[in-house]
């Protein structure tokens, strides 16, 4: 030993006693290869990136002109208002409520009757349901009619179904609203079943969930949720194919109706959810300003009211302050994956009118006739693609001129507004990756069968 150190120790230490396989790794590759192997494919991707290819650089302004489109039509009016929404379930709405209507243990007819038929009201893409869906599947609802609703919203559309009996024929027209209702009990009692041990969990633990405090009677929130939803749907109201008839009659007035309701929605903040009168009244003076002053860029004054709203939400302690937090947190889940899933759809297959990566002439090539590949095909297609409200009637309507097949019509039809890229992503993050396949793999295959036999019958 010398100076307190202890040789023999360090001989030990040396000497080779202690084997290569003894001593502490420093390397864990599960951390590295992971990381490592984004990092190379971004790399490659980006070496061997075909700029010099005229197809792919109009894929990629297809892409950003997708987003821009997306960004201009359907963030603030169709996305905001629906955040707002599935916040106010989130908050304003009982969890005792929702499983007491749409909850696992709820009656059947009950729970998927009125899921099923929420598309009737809701004329909304496959993107703006998400943020509902979310909310009422947050608060407790039960997995199918969860999946009912979100199907349906979409699908079910009023003047979606309308606009195809019109322009593509009432055969294909009625066969699109038959199946959309049929698809939404179907797919969500399927879901039911496959998920049966963990919905009937999910029952049992709502029987000794305690009774909530409520807040403000059930009429009260019917109202409140009536004005929102009165704002989304005139908001979002499209203009008609023909200058004529009762659609276009309302879409004269859609900003009257959209102002309408939302003076309904100020004066019950002040009333019931103790907003001071002053915050509604500056708001609605500088939107009324705005919507003077461009009396032909309505979508200025509609997003200084989302504006005056969050300001008035975020400025008043208590309810309104846990709806606006309740919103936040949907909007930031939900807006990345969804611009992600537009700029991917963008890119693939472009907007309508257009190309992206992979030719429209290879699609109406492949769907033409009535065999199990053309439906199957169409359906897929439809999955991926985004289609805006109203937007997949036109599209179809070039496709069946090309040679697209009635019964892949009808397939891309049952599958197309309800699914899409930045959907699926969004829904995924919400239920999972296992019940995201298991749904999108439910909506393809049913489109097929039904594509099949509509086309059998037609043909």
């Amino acid at each position: 030993m010398t100076n307190g150190v202890s040789i023999t120790d360090d001989k030990n230490h040396f000497d080779g006693s202690e084997t290569a396989e003894d001593e502490p790794r420093l390397i864990e590759w599960s951390t590295i290869w992971k990381p490592l192997s984004v990092i190379t494919g971004i790399f490659l991707a980006f070496f061997w990136l075909p700029i010099d290819s005229g197809r792919f650089t109009g894929a990629v302004i297809e892409s950003l002109a997708l987003a821009k489109w997306y960004a201009q039509e359907h963030v603030l009016l169709c996305l905001v208002p629906a955040f707002f929404i599935a916040g106010a379930i989130s908050v304003f709405v009982s969890q005792a409520a929702v499983m007491k209507y749409l909850g696992a243990g709820a009656r059947k007819v009950m729970s998927y009757g009125v899921a099923s038929v929420s598309g009737t009201i809701l004329a909304v893409c496959s993107c703006t349901v998400l943020p509902l869906f979310a909310g009422i599947w947050k608060r407790g609802a039960g997995l199918g009619p969860a999946i009912a609703f979100l199907y349906s919203g979409p699908a079910i559309n009023v003047l979606a179904i309308v606009l195809t009996a019109r322009i593509l024929g009432p055969e294909i027209g009625l066969a699109r609203a038959v199946g959309a209702i049929v698809f939404s009990v179907v797919i969500g009692l399927i879901m039911h079943l496959i998920y049966h041990k963990e919905e009937q969990a999910k029952a049992e633990a709502a029987l000794h969930m305690p009774e909530p405090e409520v807040e403000r009677p059930l009429w009260q929130n019917v109202v409140y949720f009536a004005a929102m939803v009165g704002i989304l749907i005139f908001a979002t109201w499209g203009r008609p194919d023909e200058p004529v008839g009762l659609w276009n009659t309302i879409y004269a007035v859609k900003w009257l109706l959209t102002g309408f309701f939302a003076v309904i929605l100020g004066v019950l903040l002040v009333k019931w959810f103790h907003v001071k009168a002053y915050k509604i009244v500056l708001a609605t003076a500088a939107v009324l300003a705005l919507a003077f002053i461009f009396p032909h860029e309505p979508l200025i004054a509609f997003s200084a009211g989302i504006i005056a709203l969050a300001v008035v939400t975020t400025t008043t302690r208590g309810e309104t302050e846990s709806w606006f937090l309740a919103t936040w947190d949907f909007a930031k889940q939900i807006l990345p994956l969804l611009f992600a899933g537009v700029l991917v759809a963008g890119l693939l297959l472009g907007r309508p009118g257009a190309e992206g990566l992979i030719p429209s002439s290879w699609i109406s090539g492949l769907v033409g006739g009535n065999s199990l590949w053309a439906n199957l095909f169409a359906s897929v297609v439809g999955a991926l693609m985004y289609f805006a409200t109203l937007t997949e009637v036109p599209i179809l309507q070039g496709l069946i001129g090309a040679g697209m097949g009635k019964g892949p019509a009808l397939a891309l039809l049952l599958a197309g507004p309800a699914l899409s890229l930045p959907n699926m992503l969004v829904i995924r993050n919400v239920l999972g990756t296992q019940k995201t396949v298991v749904f999108v793999s439910l909506v393809v295959v049913m489109a097929t069968i039904s594509g099949l036999i509509f086309g059998a019958m037609t043909g």
